[in-house]
């Protein structure tokens, strides 16, 4: 049952009521004061912004692999640990390659002078067809002098002057002239013959550049990389990491070992909401922090290109969204961002590790996807190089061993003159 009201209770709430008015009016102010506010921020600054924390360290990872297959005799790095460009990470058993280089040297060497052979051939063979035309010569003086003692003796064979018996034993001496010259021209044509066969075998060409010779050079380069490739070299700097191999196991080529992460050159790939790509460009800077360093330390990079597809459509098990029950996903596509090197080197970064990323919009003048074509390799090794120019300088030593002092010292110029000097 209420309470009748009072003169004293009505004064009393005629006085708080300007007090809460007022109130309401200040809370309300503010209200209206906070949304302007927060209009203003959003238009002059938040909205040229575009934020992600979906995103994630990348690096180049690369699988050491061996080339040839064989027994690993040696590890000499592990996990974690810093390797650089040329250094020997595994060590297989290289007694096979050993055994086949061997062997292939040796051919090589044997070729070399079977080809010397041949063309030492050429000149005997010369001589040979020189002898035979001498023989030609020869025959055919004596079928001359056999031909004029039948003409002198056949006018007088009617008179009695010359007997039948001297007419004939002269007929005898013409045809077995006859026959010794058409001997010597068919031992001229053999000889002939067997010049051009051999001259065949040599014609445009040395030994050094002979198909023999060249056909066991590259069994010698072949069983010379095998040999070399025994050891697994790092292909560029970076750390070691996932070494799953072991002393005494047998691997096969193709086969990883380990794995070698460039953490010097890191980069991140932000995976934005497809609808927050509308304004992203290529080139657009962007302030990105790191979960393990927090919002102490600070990253700053730029945008250097957009994904092709979304990271849905290059999955393993892409979506089927024309069958079945459909629920549409948000899909995100992955861009990626470039890191200053400067600051990377004084906070290291590794891979796998998570990002914040915003992403300044505001200039909206870059393209969304890439105009011309990389003119510069995104990575490269020269590590192996080597290993070719030494298989060469084997190989070359080789023939020059093999090719006589004479032969040996004439190549030699004509390498001296064909490579120029250093500093030329």
């Amino acid at each position: 049952m209420s309470q009748p009201s009072t003169p004293a209770n009505e004064v009393q709430a005629e006085a708080a009521a300007p007090g809460r008015k007022k109130a309401l009016a200040l809370v309300a102010a503010a209200v209206v004061l906070g949304g302007i506010g927060y209009g203003a921020y959003y238009a002059l600054v938040a909205s040229h912004f575009e934020h992600t924390d979906n995103a994630y360290v990348q690096a180049n990872v690369v699988q050491i692999t061996p080339q040839v297959g064989g027994t690993v005799v040696a590890i000499a790095a592990d996990d974690t640990d810093k390797v650089k460009a040329g250094q020997v990470l595994v060590r297989l058993d290289p007694a096979d390659a050993r055994v086949a280089l061997d062997q292939a040297e040796a051919q090589l060497a044997q070729t070399v002078r079977e080809v010397r052979t041949l063309f030492a051939n050429n000149g005997s063979l010369q001589a040979q067809v020189a002898l035979r035309q001498a023989d030609v010569t020869r025959a055919q003086t004596e079928l001359a002098r056999a031909q004029d003692d039948v003409n002198r003796r056949s006018p007088l064979l009617a008179s009695g002057a010359v007997g039948k018996e001297e007419f004939n034993h002269a007929s005898a001496q013409l045809a077995a002239a006859r026959s010794a010259v058409a001997a010597a021209e068919s031992a001229l044509v053999a000889a002939r013959e067997q010049l051009g066969s051999n001259q065949s075998l040599t014609d445009g060409t040395t030994v050094a550049q002979h198909p023999n010779v060249a056909r066991a050079a590259a069994r010698v380069r072949e069983t010379y990389l095998a040999f070399q490739r025994a050891a697994l070299l790092a292909p560029v700097d970076g750390h070691v990491a996932k070494r799953s191999v072991q002393v005494g196991q047998r691997v096969q080529a193709g086969s990883p070992v380990m794995a070698l992460v460039t953490l010097d050159q890191p980069w991140v790939d932000a995976n934005f909401k497809e609808s927050q790509l509308q304004r992203i460009r290529i080139g657009q800077p962007a302030t990105l922090t790191a979960d393990v360093y927090g919002q102490k330390v600070t990253y700053h990079g730029k945008v250097v290109g957009l994904g092709a597809g979304t990271g849905a459509a290059f999955s393993l098990l892409p979506a089927q969204n024309a069958t079945g029950n459909w629920i549409k996903v948000v899909q995100r596509v992955p861009v990626r961002l470039s890191l200053d090197a400067a600051e990377v080197r004084a906070h290291p970064l590794r891979v796998g590790l998570s990002m914040e990323v915003e992403v300044d919009v505001a200039q909206q003048d870059g393209p969304v996807l890439a105009q011309v074509p990389r003119e510069h390799a995104v990575a490269q090794t020269t590590v192996f190089d080597a290993l070719q120019k030494d298989a060469d300088a084997q190989v070359r030593r080789i023939i020059d061993a093999n090719l006589g002092r004479a032969q040996g010292a004439a190549a030699a110029r004509a390498a001296a003159v064909a490579t120029p000097r250093r500093g030329a």
